[in-house]
């Protein structure tokens, strides 16, 4: 269970860094997370944390590629873990979305298991990456986009 624990941050650390660093929050990027960040914030969400969440829902970004390069890198090793990150990168490009999120997203992750496989098995990181996902998409909206949205301020603090 400590595992699990200790993988669900890396991994929600992992995506919401990087999503955050490749300015999800800024605006939408994909057709359709532009309606998801406004219809947040009419129920009393932050718009940027709903465009980032719109974000994570149009187009495969660091959220998607940290489970794929968990599952990858559970079943084929590093290698596995290149894998993702490129079928990621692929997926962007279908979505039309011009950002590398997902494809840095499954290749730190990739670097992360790997690093830590020693203390904590590939397979934690695969439920790691489902619940990190599940706090940001599944459990309220609301107060999840405010949580995004006071990341986003303190990045773009921090960027200036």
């Amino acid at each position: 269970m400590i595992e699990i624990i200790i993988a669900t941050i890396l991994c929600w650390l992992n995506f919401v860094i990087i999503d955050t660093i490749f300015g999800l929050p800024e605006k939408p990027g994909v057709l359709g997370a532009k309606v998801i960040g406004e219809k947040i914030e009419k129920i009393g969400g932050n718009l940027n944390g709903g465009y980032f969440m719109g974000n994570i829902v149009c187009s495969p970004d660091a959220s998607a590629g940290t489970l794929l390069g968990s599952i990858m890198t559970y079943l084929m090793g590093f290698d596995g873990g290149l894998l993702a990150a490129f079928l990621v990168w692929i997926g962007n490009r279908l979505c039309h979305d011009p950002g590398y999120a997902g494809s840095i997203g499954a290749l730190s992750i990739t670097v992360i298991i790997t690093l830590l496989k020693p203390f904590i098995t590939p397979e934690s990181f695969i439920v790691g990456s489902v619940l990190a996902i599940f706090t940001i998409q599944g459990l309220c909206h609301k107060e999840a986009s405010k949580v995004l949205g006071n990341i986003y301020k303190a990045v773009i603090g921090w960027k200036r």
